[in-house]
């Protein structure tokens, strides 16, 4: 059974942007909010060099990583080519404009140490 917490507002999270959710272990996760306010959930670690995806450009279901401009898919949290590699998604709903994450996947998913992060050719 999937316990579902909380998190924020969609209002909260600005149109076209992001906001971070600090975990007790591991990198942050972030959620974005798409124009058509589908709001997404993924590891703030673009997977090319670890960038903070939170401060990249969302466009579309998209984001743009803010160091080296890698697109990167919202939905599944992979590089669009001709990149390659993928951040971690997380499991969203919103139910009653209330943004809610779960809680397994905040506690197990990409908790390792963030040292292995950007081992992709640059």
């Amino acid at each position: 059974m999937t316990n579902w917490v909380p998190i924020c507002a969609v209002a909260d999270i600005p149109v076209l942007g992001s906001r971070r959710v600090a975990r007790q272990q591991g990198a942050a996760v972030a959620l974005f909010r798409a124009a058509d306010d589908h709001v997404f959930a993924l590891l703030d670690r673009c997977p090319h060099k670890g960038g903070p995806l939170s401060q990249g450009i969302v466009f579309g279901h998209s984001v743009a990583c803010p160091l080296h401009n890698w697109t990167i898919g919202l939905a599944d949290g992979c590089a669009r080519a001709p990149d390659e590699g993928c951040t971690t998604p997380f499991a969203v709903r919103v139910e009653e404009g209330q943004v809610l994450l779960d809680a397994q996947e905040l506690n197990t998913l990409a908790i390792e140490p963030l040292a292995a992060a950007g081992q992709a050719a640059a």
